[in-house]
């Protein structure tokens, strides 16, 4: 069940995870004018805050419309845990091979879990995480930063 948060008290750490697309972001913008926000932004809420996972272009928009109060959902209180439900969703929804190959590592070396835990927790193969981890091992940071 989502809530109505301050969109102030959301932490974007996780914000450069995620890729942006101009076009897309400026649709979002037009209907967030007319409906408002539809689907809620989500995130985990940590004993120091609540971390951002899924809305970025959301929140962007509603920075710009001057939006304060946006709705939101909570995947948990467990950072690793809201990573590989937004990922395991996100099958379906679409994160991008260069997204869950960030989300991988983070959860790898941020959260030292093992491959096979990561592969578990979303609901993946070893081979799959394997694969994420070294797409990002090979990616030039020039090359990162044009996709």
């Amino acid at each position: 069940m989502s809530e109505l948060v301050e969109r102030s008290s959301l932490d974007m750490r996780y914000e450069s995870h995620r890729m942006r697309d101009a076009d897309r972001e400026a649709r979002l913008l037009a209907s967030i004018a007319q409906r408002g926000i539809e689907e809620p932004l989500s995130g985990v809420d940590t004993p120091a805050g609540r971390l951002l996972l899924n809305g970025f272009k959301r929140y962007r928009c509603a920075q710009k419309l001057g939006v304060e109060l946006v709705p939101y959902l909570s995947l948990g209180d467990q950072e690793a845990t809201g990573i590989a439900n937004l990922m395991r969703v996100s099958q379906d929804k679409g994160l991008g091979i260069l997204e869950q190959a960030k989300f991988v590592v983070d959860l790898l070396s941020v959260h030292e879990m093992s491959v096979a835990d990561v592969a578990e927790s979303v609901s993946r193969s070893k081979a799959w995480v394997s694969m994420r981890r070294s797409l990002l091992a090979e990616l030039s940071d020039g090359i990162e930063r044009i996709l």
